[in-house]
Protein backbone atom coordinates (compact mmCIF):
# COMPACT_ATOMS: atom_id res chain seq x y z
CA UNK A 1 0.00 0.00 0.00
CA UNK A 2 1.20 3.51 -0.73
CA UNK A 3 2.42 5.75 2.06
CA UNK A 4 0.45 8.88 2.92
CA UNK A 5 2.06 12.18 3.80
CA UNK A 6 -0.74 13.66 5.91
CA UNK A 7 -3.38 12.26 8.25
CA UNK A 8 -6.35 13.33 6.18
CA UNK A 9 -4.88 11.53 3.17
CA UNK A 10 -4.59 8.31 5.16
CA UNK A 11 -8.22 8.47 6.26
CA UNK A 12 -9.35 9.36 2.75
CA UNK A 13 -7.58 6.30 1.38
CA UNK A 14 -9.22 4.11 4.00
CA UNK A 15 -12.62 5.48 3.05
CA UNK A 16 -11.99 4.72 -0.62
CA UNK A 17 -11.05 1.14 0.23
CA UNK A 18 -13.84 0.30 2.67
CA UNK A 19 -15.31 -2.30 0.34
CA UNK A 20 -12.00 -4.11 -0.05
CA UNK A 21 -11.27 -3.94 3.67
CA UNK A 22 -14.62 -5.47 4.58
CA UNK A 23 -14.24 -8.14 1.91
CA UNK A 24 -10.88 -9.14 3.38
CA UNK A 25 -12.36 -9.07 6.89
CA UNK A 26 -15.08 -11.55 5.88
CA UNK A 27 -12.47 -13.80 4.29
CA UNK A 28 -10.33 -13.58 7.44
CA UNK A 29 -13.28 -14.76 9.54
CA UNK A 30 -13.41 -17.89 7.38
CA UNK A 31 -9.66 -18.41 7.75
CA UNK A 32 -9.83 -18.03 11.52
CA UNK A 33 -12.59 -20.62 11.53
CA UNK A 34 -15.41 -18.66 13.15
CA UNK A 35 -18.35 -21.09 12.80
CA UNK A 36 -21.56 -19.88 11.19
CA UNK A 37 -23.62 -20.62 14.30
CA UNK A 38 -21.37 -18.33 16.37
CA UNK A 39 -21.36 -15.32 14.05
CA UNK A 40 -23.43 -12.46 15.33
CA UNK A 41 -23.83 -14.25 18.65
CA UNK A 42 -20.50 -13.52 20.35
CA UNK A 43 -18.26 -10.51 20.75
CA UNK A 44 -15.57 -8.54 22.50
CA UNK A 45 -17.72 -7.25 25.34
CA UNK A 46 -20.97 -7.93 27.11
CA UNK A 47 -20.92 -4.43 28.57
CA UNK A 48 -22.60 -2.52 25.74
CA UNK A 49 -26.12 -1.33 26.54
CA UNK A 50 -27.33 -2.08 23.02
CA UNK A 51 -26.31 -5.74 23.33
CA UNK A 52 -25.88 -6.70 26.99
CA UNK A 53 -24.47 -10.06 28.04
CA UNK A 54 -26.82 -12.88 29.03
CA UNK A 55 -27.38 -12.94 32.77
CA UNK A 56 -25.34 -15.32 34.91
CA UNK A 57 -27.13 -18.21 36.57
CA UNK A 58 -27.04 -16.59 40.02
CA UNK A 59 -28.59 -13.37 38.67
CA UNK A 60 -31.35 -15.31 36.86
CA UNK A 61 -32.07 -17.35 39.99
CA UNK A 62 -32.49 -14.18 42.04
CA UNK A 63 -34.87 -12.73 39.46
CA UNK A 64 -37.25 -15.68 39.99
CA UNK A 65 -38.32 -13.98 43.22
CA UNK A 66 -40.24 -11.57 40.98
CA UNK A 67 -43.18 -13.97 41.36
CA UNK A 68 -43.29 -13.16 45.08
CA UNK A 69 -45.08 -10.26 46.73
CA UNK A 70 -42.23 -7.95 47.76
CA UNK A 71 -42.62 -4.25 48.59
CA UNK A 72 -40.05 -2.51 46.41
CA UNK A 73 -38.86 -0.34 49.31
CA UNK A 74 -37.57 -3.52 50.97
CA UNK A 75 -35.41 -4.32 47.95
CA UNK A 76 -34.09 -0.75 47.84
CA UNK A 77 -33.21 -0.98 51.53
CA UNK A 78 -31.42 -4.28 50.88
CA UNK A 79 -29.29 -2.51 48.27
CA UNK A 80 -28.62 0.30 50.75
CA UNK A 81 -27.48 -2.22 53.36
CA UNK A 82 -25.10 -3.92 50.93
CA UNK A 83 -23.55 -0.56 50.03
CA UNK A 84 -23.17 0.43 53.68
CA UNK A 85 -21.58 -2.94 54.47
CA UNK A 86 -18.71 -2.04 52.16
CA UNK A 87 -18.41 1.76 52.25
CA UNK A 88 -19.70 2.49 55.75
CA UNK A 89 -22.75 4.13 57.27
CA UNK A 90 -21.83 7.55 55.85
CA UNK A 91 -22.82 6.37 52.36
CA UNK A 92 -26.20 5.66 50.83
CA UNK A 93 -27.58 4.31 47.55
CA UNK A 94 -30.42 4.80 45.10
CA UNK A 95 -31.17 2.32 42.31
CA UNK A 96 -32.39 3.87 39.06
CA UNK A 97 -33.40 2.59 35.63
CA UNK A 98 -30.19 3.60 33.75
CA UNK A 99 -26.82 5.15 34.45
CA UNK A 100 -27.67 8.08 32.18
CA UNK A 101 -30.78 8.73 34.26
CA UNK A 102 -28.56 8.66 37.34
CA UNK A 103 -26.37 11.39 35.88
CA UNK A 104 -29.40 13.48 34.93
CA UNK A 105 -30.88 13.26 38.43
CA UNK A 106 -27.54 13.88 40.18
CA UNK A 107 -26.76 16.94 38.08
CA UNK A 108 -30.27 18.36 38.39
CA UNK A 109 -30.25 17.87 42.16
CA UNK A 110 -26.69 19.04 42.81
CA UNK A 111 -25.46 21.25 39.92
CA UNK A 112 -28.46 23.04 38.42
CA UNK A 113 -29.72 26.28 40.07
CA UNK A 114 -32.98 26.25 42.04
CA UNK A 115 -36.16 26.84 40.07
CA UNK A 116 -38.13 28.37 42.93
CA UNK A 117 -37.62 31.43 45.09
CA UNK A 118 -37.90 35.19 44.81
CA UNK A 119 -35.86 37.18 42.32
CA UNK A 120 -34.25 36.25 39.06
CA UNK A 121 -32.76 32.82 38.61
CA UNK A 122 -28.99 32.56 38.33
CA UNK A 123 -26.73 30.62 35.99
CA UNK A 124 -24.48 27.91 37.36
CA UNK A 125 -21.43 26.13 35.96
CA UNK A 126 -19.78 22.79 36.51
CA UNK A 127 -16.27 21.68 35.53
CA UNK A 128 -15.56 18.71 33.26
CA UNK A 129 -12.05 17.67 32.17
CA UNK A 130 -11.85 17.24 28.40
CA UNK A 131 -11.74 13.46 28.22
CA UNK A 132 -13.67 10.66 26.53
CA UNK A 133 -17.44 10.13 26.34
CA UNK A 134 -18.11 13.85 26.82
CA UNK A 135 -21.69 13.52 25.56
CA UNK A 136 -22.44 11.77 28.86
CA UNK A 137 -20.80 13.60 31.76
CA UNK A 138 -20.34 16.91 29.91
CA UNK A 139 -23.62 16.95 27.99
CA UNK A 140 -25.88 18.61 30.56
CA UNK A 141 -24.79 22.23 30.21
CA UNK A 142 -24.03 24.79 27.52
CA UNK A 143 -20.31 24.45 26.69
CA UNK A 144 -17.80 27.08 27.82
CA UNK A 145 -15.50 28.29 26.29
CA UNK A 146 -17.58 28.86 23.20
CA UNK A 147 -15.11 27.07 20.92
CA UNK A 148 -16.56 23.80 22.26
CA UNK A 149 -20.13 24.69 21.31
CA UNK A 150 -20.23 22.04 18.54
CA UNK A 151 -18.26 19.39 20.41
CA UNK A 152 -21.30 17.09 20.54
CA UNK A 153 -22.99 18.26 17.34
CA UNK A 154 -22.67 15.05 15.34
CA UNK A 155 -23.20 12.50 18.09
CA UNK A 156 -26.27 10.36 18.38
CA UNK A 157 -28.97 9.79 15.80
CA UNK A 158 -31.11 12.85 16.44
CA UNK A 159 -30.11 16.50 16.29
CA UNK A 160 -31.53 19.57 18.01
CA UNK A 161 -33.79 19.54 21.04
CA UNK A 162 -34.53 15.82 20.74
CA UNK A 163 -30.81 14.95 20.66
CA UNK A 164 -27.91 15.74 22.95
CA UNK A 165 -28.72 19.44 23.01
CA UNK A 166 -32.02 18.56 24.67
CA UNK A 167 -30.16 17.20 27.70
CA UNK A 168 -28.99 20.65 28.76
CA UNK A 169 -30.45 21.60 32.11
CA UNK A 170 -31.93 24.86 33.20
CA UNK A 171 -29.39 27.73 33.38
CA UNK A 172 -26.48 25.32 33.58
CA UNK A 173 -23.14 25.67 31.77
CA UNK A 174 -20.28 23.17 31.51
CA UNK A 175 -16.72 24.47 31.64
CA UNK A 176 -14.53 22.13 29.58
CA UNK A 177 -10.93 21.93 30.81
CA UNK A 178 -8.27 20.46 28.47
CA UNK A 179 -5.84 18.22 30.34
CA UNK A 180 -2.11 19.05 30.23
CA UNK A 181 -0.21 16.29 28.48
CA UNK A 182 -3.23 15.18 26.48
CA UNK A 183 -3.50 15.62 22.72
CA UNK A 184 -6.64 16.65 20.88
CA UNK A 185 -5.61 16.03 17.29
CA UNK A 186 -8.04 15.40 14.44
CA UNK A 187 -8.41 11.78 13.38
CA UNK A 188 -10.85 9.47 11.69
CA UNK A 189 -12.86 9.16 8.51
CA UNK A 190 -15.31 11.40 10.33
CA UNK A 191 -12.39 13.78 10.85
CA UNK A 192 -12.79 15.19 14.35
CA UNK A 193 -10.71 16.10 17.44
CA UNK A 194 -10.08 13.04 19.60
CA UNK A 195 -8.88 13.05 23.23
CA UNK A 196 -5.62 11.09 23.40
CA UNK A 197 -4.96 10.80 27.12
CA UNK A 198 -2.00 8.50 27.60
CA UNK A 199 0.33 11.42 28.38
CA UNK A 200 -1.91 13.25 30.87
CA UNK A 201 0.15 14.86 33.64
CA UNK A 202 -1.99 14.70 36.81
CA UNK A 203 0.06 17.28 38.71
CA UNK A 204 -0.18 19.84 35.91
CA UNK A 205 -3.84 18.95 35.43
CA UNK A 206 -4.49 19.67 39.10
CA UNK A 207 -3.03 23.15 38.71
CA UNK A 208 -5.09 23.78 35.57
CA UNK A 209 -8.32 22.61 37.21
CA UNK A 210 -7.75 24.77 40.30
CA UNK A 211 -6.95 27.81 38.15
CA UNK A 212 -10.14 27.26 36.16
CA UNK A 213 -12.17 26.83 39.33
CA UNK A 214 -10.82 30.10 40.69
CA UNK A 215 -11.83 31.87 37.47
CA UNK A 216 -15.43 30.59 37.69
CA UNK A 217 -15.70 30.35 41.46
CA UNK A 218 -18.71 32.63 41.93
CA UNK A 219 -20.96 30.46 39.77
CA UNK A 220 -19.27 27.07 40.24
CA UNK A 221 -21.66 24.42 41.56
CA UNK A 222 -19.98 21.10 40.76
CA UNK A 223 -17.28 19.04 39.10
CA UNK A 224 -17.56 15.77 37.23
CA UNK A 225 -15.37 13.19 35.50
CA UNK A 226 -15.25 9.57 34.50
CA UNK A 227 -14.25 7.09 37.20
CA UNK A 228 -12.03 4.82 35.14
CA UNK A 229 -8.59 3.61 36.17
CA UNK A 230 -6.59 2.87 33.01
CA UNK A 231 -3.71 4.67 31.25
CA UNK A 232 -5.67 5.14 28.02
CA UNK A 233 -8.30 7.15 29.89
CA UNK A 234 -5.64 9.34 31.51
CA UNK A 235 -5.85 7.71 34.94
CA UNK A 236 -2.78 5.47 34.94
CA UNK A 237 -0.87 7.38 37.65
CA UNK A 238 -2.12 6.13 41.04
CA UNK A 239 -1.32 6.40 44.71
CA UNK A 240 -0.27 3.48 46.92
CA UNK A 241 -3.92 2.53 47.45
CA UNK A 242 -4.50 2.28 43.70
CA UNK A 243 -6.63 5.43 43.42
CA UNK A 244 -5.89 7.52 40.29
CA UNK A 245 -4.25 10.75 41.39
CA UNK A 246 -6.17 12.90 38.92
CA UNK A 247 -9.45 11.70 40.44
CA UNK A 248 -8.11 12.55 43.89
CA UNK A 249 -7.23 16.07 42.82
CA UNK A 250 -10.73 16.68 41.51
CA UNK A 251 -12.12 15.49 44.84
CA UNK A 252 -9.78 17.93 46.62
CA UNK A 253 -11.04 20.76 44.43
CA UNK A 254 -14.62 19.87 45.32
CA UNK A 255 -13.82 19.98 49.03
CA UNK A 256 -12.07 23.33 48.76
CA UNK A 257 -14.97 24.96 46.89
CA UNK A 258 -17.71 23.15 48.84
CA UNK A 259 -19.20 21.74 45.64
CA UNK A 260 -20.19 18.13 44.88
CA UNK A 261 -18.01 15.84 42.80
CA UNK A 262 -20.11 13.47 40.68
CA UNK A 263 -18.24 10.57 39.07
CA UNK A 264 -19.60 8.86 35.95
CA UNK A 265 -18.43 5.27 36.42
CA UNK A 266 -20.82 3.67 33.94
CA UNK A 267 -18.41 0.91 32.92
CA UNK A 268 -17.32 0.29 36.49
CA UNK A 269 -18.30 -1.99 39.35
CA UNK A 270 -19.07 -1.11 42.96
CA UNK A 271 -16.86 -2.57 45.70
CA UNK A 272 -14.09 -3.88 43.38
CA UNK A 273 -13.47 -0.79 41.29
CA UNK A 274 -12.70 2.86 41.98
CA UNK A 275 -13.49 3.25 45.68
CA UNK A 276 -15.74 6.24 46.37
CA UNK A 277 -14.70 6.30 50.03
CA UNK A 278 -10.96 6.33 49.28
CA UNK A 279 -11.50 8.85 46.51
CA UNK A 280 -13.70 11.06 48.73
CA UNK A 281 -16.12 11.79 45.88
CA UNK A 282 -19.69 12.77 46.67
CA UNK A 283 -21.54 10.61 44.12
CA UNK A 284 -20.63 7.73 41.82
CA UNK A 285 -23.05 6.49 39.16
CA UNK A 286 -22.94 2.99 37.66
CA UNK A 287 -24.51 1.13 34.76
CA UNK A 288 -25.20 -2.13 36.55
CA UNK A 289 -25.85 -4.13 33.38
CA UNK A 290 -22.31 -3.51 32.11
CA UNK A 291 -19.40 -4.86 34.13
CA UNK A 292 -21.47 -5.84 37.20
CA UNK A 293 -23.57 -8.33 35.24
CA UNK A 294 -26.95 -7.22 36.56
CA UNK A 295 -30.14 -6.66 34.58
CA UNK A 296 -30.48 -3.32 32.78
CA UNK A 297 -30.44 -0.66 35.49
CA UNK A 298 -28.29 1.99 37.14
CA UNK A 299 -27.11 2.63 40.67
CA UNK A 300 -26.22 5.87 42.43
CA UNK A 301 -23.91 5.61 45.43
CA UNK A 302 -22.91 8.67 47.43
CA UNK A 303 -22.45 10.42 50.72
CA UNK A 304 -25.60 10.57 52.79
CA UNK A 305 -25.62 14.38 52.83
CA UNK A 306 -26.19 14.67 49.08
CA UNK A 307 -28.00 11.37 48.62
CA UNK A 308 -30.88 12.70 50.70
CA UNK A 309 -31.70 15.17 47.91
CA UNK A 310 -31.26 12.56 45.18
CA UNK A 311 -33.39 9.97 46.97
CA UNK A 312 -36.11 12.55 47.59
CA UNK A 313 -36.13 13.39 43.88
CA UNK A 314 -36.67 9.70 43.13
CA UNK A 315 -39.47 9.41 45.68
CA UNK A 316 -37.74 6.75 47.79
CA UNK A 317 -36.62 8.83 50.78
CA UNK A 318 -39.44 8.66 53.28
CA UNK A 319 -43.16 9.27 53.17
CA UNK A 320 -44.44 12.73 54.02
CA UNK A 321 -45.86 11.54 57.34
CA UNK A 322 -42.51 10.20 58.45
CA UNK A 323 -40.80 6.93 57.47
CA UNK A 324 -37.25 6.07 56.50
CA UNK A 325 -38.14 4.47 53.17
CA UNK A 326 -40.91 4.79 50.62
CA UNK A 327 -41.82 4.25 47.00
CA UNK A 328 -43.84 7.31 46.11
CA UNK A 329 -44.18 10.19 43.68
CA UNK A 330 -41.52 12.80 43.05
CA UNK A 331 -39.80 14.68 40.22
CA UNK A 332 -37.96 11.64 38.89
CA UNK A 333 -40.36 8.78 39.61
CA UNK A 334 -40.20 8.24 35.83
CA UNK A 335 -36.77 6.69 36.41
CA UNK A 336 -37.89 3.89 38.70
CA UNK A 337 -36.31 0.49 38.02
CA UNK A 338 -38.63 -2.50 38.08
CA UNK A 339 -38.73 -5.38 40.53
CA UNK A 340 -36.68 -7.65 38.23
CA UNK A 341 -33.92 -5.04 38.04
CA UNK A 342 -33.87 -4.53 41.81
CA UNK A 343 -33.66 -8.27 42.47
CA UNK A 344 -30.83 -8.59 39.95
CA UNK A 345 -28.96 -5.67 41.54
CA UNK A 346 -29.17 -7.31 44.96
CA UNK A 347 -27.70 -10.53 43.55
CA UNK A 348 -24.96 -8.71 41.61
CA UNK A 349 -23.92 -6.65 44.63
CA UNK A 350 -23.83 -9.75 46.84
CA UNK A 351 -21.53 -11.45 44.35
CA UNK A 352 -19.26 -8.39 44.20
CA UNK A 353 -19.12 -8.27 48.00
CA UNK A 354 -18.89 -11.97 48.82
CA UNK A 355 -17.53 -13.75 45.70
CA UNK A 356 -15.41 -11.25 43.77
CA UNK A 357 -13.35 -14.08 42.28
CA UNK A 358 -16.36 -14.97 40.11
CA UNK A 359 -15.58 -11.74 38.21
CA UNK A 360 -11.85 -11.24 38.75
CA UNK A 361 -10.67 -14.75 37.84
CA UNK A 362 -12.03 -14.61 34.26
CA UNK A 363 -10.48 -11.14 33.89
CA UNK A 364 -7.05 -12.52 34.75
CA UNK A 365 -7.49 -15.26 32.15
CA UNK A 366 -8.69 -12.76 29.53
CA UNK A 367 -5.67 -10.53 30.17
CA UNK A 368 -3.28 -13.41 29.49
CA UNK A 369 -5.08 -14.35 26.26
CA UNK A 370 -4.95 -10.78 24.95
CA UNK A 371 -1.24 -10.52 25.74
CA UNK A 372 -0.51 -13.85 24.06
CA UNK A 373 -2.42 -12.99 20.89
CA UNK A 374 -1.02 -9.47 20.50
CA UNK A 375 2.52 -10.79 21.02
CA UNK A 376 2.05 -12.39 17.60
CA UNK A 377 1.05 -9.13 15.90
CA UNK A 378 3.35 -7.53 13.28
CA UNK A 379 6.20 -5.78 15.07
CA UNK A 380 5.16 -2.12 14.54
CA UNK A 381 1.77 -2.94 16.02
CA UNK A 382 2.98 -5.28 18.77
CA UNK A 383 5.57 -2.70 19.89
CA UNK A 384 3.09 0.15 19.76
CA UNK A 385 0.37 -1.10 22.08
CA UNK A 386 0.02 -0.85 25.85
CA UNK A 387 -2.11 -3.64 27.32
CA UNK A 388 -3.50 -3.23 30.83
CA UNK A 389 -6.28 -4.73 32.93
CA UNK A 390 -8.90 -2.85 34.87
CA UNK A 391 -10.53 -4.17 38.03
CA UNK A 392 -12.82 -1.16 37.91
CA UNK A 393 -14.26 -2.10 34.51
CA UNK A 394 -13.36 -5.81 34.60
CA UNK A 395 -11.88 -5.19 31.16
CA UNK A 396 -8.61 -5.33 29.27
CA UNK A 397 -7.51 -2.09 27.63
CA UNK A 398 -5.47 -2.03 24.42
CA UNK A 399 -4.09 1.45 23.80
CA UNK A 400 -2.17 2.14 20.59
CA UNK A 401 -1.39 5.84 20.94
CA UNK A 402 2.36 5.02 21.04
CA UNK A 403 2.22 4.05 17.35
CA UNK A 404 2.04 7.81 16.68
CA UNK A 405 5.27 8.60 18.49
CA UNK A 406 8.17 9.70 16.33
CA UNK A 407 8.03 10.43 12.62
CA UNK A 408 5.41 9.19 10.22
CA UNK A 409 1.78 8.23 10.65
CA UNK A 410 0.71 5.68 13.23
CA UNK A 411 -2.09 3.13 13.24
CA UNK A 412 -5.40 4.79 12.27
CA UNK A 413 -7.35 6.33 15.13
CA UNK A 414 -11.11 6.49 14.71
CA UNK A 415 -13.14 9.21 16.42
CA UNK A 416 -16.30 8.59 18.38
CA UNK A 417 -18.02 10.45 15.55
CA UNK A 418 -16.93 7.54 13.32
CA UNK A 419 -18.81 5.19 15.60
CA UNK A 420 -22.04 7.15 15.24
CA UNK A 421 -21.52 7.61 11.49
CA UNK A 422 -20.77 3.92 10.90
CA UNK A 423 -17.29 4.70 9.57
CA UNK A 424 -15.25 3.23 12.45
CA UNK A 425 -13.60 0.35 10.61
CA UNK A 426 -12.55 -1.39 13.84
CA UNK A 427 -16.23 -1.68 14.77
CA UNK A 428 -17.96 -2.03 11.41
CA UNK A 429 -15.26 -4.44 10.23
CA UNK A 430 -15.75 -6.73 13.22
CA UNK A 431 -19.46 -6.86 12.43
CA UNK A 432 -18.54 -8.01 8.92
CA UNK A 433 -16.68 -10.90 10.56
CA UNK A 434 -19.65 -11.88 12.72
CA UNK A 435 -18.03 -10.48 15.88
CA UNK A 436 -20.09 -8.03 17.93
CA UNK A 437 -17.69 -5.08 18.45
CA UNK A 438 -16.68 -3.19 21.54
CA UNK A 439 -15.65 0.40 22.26
CA UNK A 440 -12.74 0.96 19.88
CA UNK A 441 -12.14 4.64 19.25
CA UNK A 442 -9.75 7.42 20.31
CA UNK A 443 -6.78 5.04 20.04
CA UNK A 444 -8.27 2.82 22.73
CA UNK A 445 -9.94 -0.61 22.69
CA UNK A 446 -11.80 -2.04 25.68
CA UNK A 447 -12.35 -5.83 25.80
CA UNK A 448 -14.42 -7.65 28.40
CA UNK A 449 -16.26 -10.93 28.81
CA UNK A 450 -19.84 -12.08 28.76
CA UNK A 451 -21.04 -12.04 25.16
CA UNK A 452 -20.86 -15.68 24.16
CA UNK A 453 -17.45 -15.94 25.83
CA UNK A 454 -18.50 -17.15 29.30
CA UNK A 455 -20.65 -19.98 30.60
CA UNK A 456 -23.67 -19.62 32.88
CA UNK A 457 -21.44 -19.30 35.95
CA UNK A 458 -19.39 -16.52 34.37
CA UNK A 459 -16.32 -18.67 33.66
CA UNK A 460 -14.32 -17.81 30.55
CA UNK A 461 -14.78 -19.95 27.44
CA UNK A 462 -11.34 -19.79 25.91
CA UNK A 463 -12.11 -20.99 22.38
CA UNK A 464 -14.65 -18.31 21.37
CA UNK A 465 -12.73 -15.63 23.27
CA UNK A 466 -9.54 -16.38 21.36
CA UNK A 467 -11.41 -16.36 18.06
CA UNK A 468 -12.85 -12.92 18.85
CA UNK A 469 -9.42 -11.51 19.72
CA UNK A 470 -7.84 -13.17 16.70
CA UNK A 471 -10.55 -11.53 14.59
CA UNK A 472 -9.75 -8.11 16.07
CA UNK A 473 -6.05 -8.58 15.45
CA UNK A 474 -6.54 -9.73 11.84
CA UNK A 475 -8.80 -6.75 11.18
CA UNK A 476 -6.14 -4.42 12.61
CA UNK A 477 -3.56 -6.00 10.31
CA UNK A 478 -5.84 -5.43 7.30
CA UNK A 479 -6.50 -1.81 8.29
CA UNK A 480 -2.80 -1.30 8.97
CA UNK A 481 -1.90 -2.43 5.46
CA UNK A 482 -4.47 -0.24 3.75
CA UNK A 483 -3.41 2.77 5.83
CA UNK A 484 0.27 2.27 5.03
CA UNK A 485 1.22 1.66 8.68
CA UNK A 486 2.03 -1.98 7.96
CA UNK A 487 3.85 -3.05 4.80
Amino acid sequence: MSKNKYKYQMYSSLQRNLGKIYEEARAAADEIGIPAELRGRFGLTGAISGCPAPLRADIRAAAKRATEVIPLSLLVDEIRELVKDVYGDGYDAAPINTCEAGLWVAYDCLFAPPLQGRGDNYRARYLAPYERHMHHQAGYGRPFPAKYKDLLADRGSTAGEMGFYGKRQNNLDVVIVPLPGAKYDNHGIKYWPVPLLLGVDPEAAREKLFQTAERHGEVLTGITSLGYDTPGYGYGVKDDAGVPKLLQYMAQLAREYNIPYVVDNAWGVPFLGTDISKLDADVMVYSMDKASGSATSGLIIGKEEVMTTIRRALGIHGDRWGTLSSYGKAAYVTNDPGKDALLAQVAALKALRDKPEVLTRPLEHLYEIVREEFAQAPEPLAQGVIISKSYNSLAVEINYEPTWEGEGLGFPIFSIEDMYAGSNILQAGLSQMGIIPTIAYDGNIFISLGLGTTNEEGELLEKPMRKAIKGLLRLMEIVGRYSGFLT
